[in-house]
């Protein structure tokens, strides 16, 4: 099962990516729309906070319900679309950014998890069908650990080619 910094490093990495070779107006894509973006791919995991403090008043939230449904990636795509049409092309770029990462956070979720949910509900509340190809379900934790920690080398590898970020230490 992806970890929560797979799901922040993906994001970086895809947007970041996406921002270094092949985004036309890079003012839209600061520093912080990349952060922005890594925040939004943990994005869907808040239903975890929020059940422990429902659990405070006997209420419960269900992991990989609501906050895992294309349903919740829309809910950010929309303003998305208002704001760029009404020129405010910056502030829609956090609001893109933000439904890619949870998108992703849903596509590494319906790959990889491997667990008795058996995948994600992408229609819920409509449905309650569970979908996932649960690929690499017999790898262990530390596996999951240790492709973390090579994508990161990969990306840092990456941006010290890029960007030279030896140079701000």
């Amino acid at each position: 099962m992806p970890f929560a910094v797979t799901h922040v490093i993906s994001t970086i990495i895809l947007v970041d990516l996406y921002r270094d070779y092949v985004a036309k107006h890079k003012k839209y894509f600061t520093l912080h729309t990349v952060f922005i973006a890594g925040f939004a791919g943990l994005l869907p995991d808040i239903d975890v906070p929020l059940n422990w403090l429902l659990n405070l008043i006997g209420a419960e939230l269900i992991h990989r319900t609501i906050t895992h449904t294309t349903l919740f990636g829309l809910v950010f795509l929309i303003p998305a679309f208002i704001l760029w049409h009404n020129k405010k092309h910056k502030v829609a770029m956090y609001f893109f950014v933000t439904t890619f990462g949870i998108l992703l956070h849903l596509l590494l979720d319906y790959a990889f998890v491997a667990d008795a949910a058996g995948g994600i509900m992408f229609f819920y509340p409509f449905s309650t069908a569970t979908y996932g190809l649960n690929l690499l379900q017999n790898v262990s934790a530390g596996m999951f650990a240790a492709m973390d920690a090579i994508i990161l080398m990969l990306w840092l590898w990456h941006e010290e080619m890029k960007h030279k970020i030896s140079d701000f230490i």
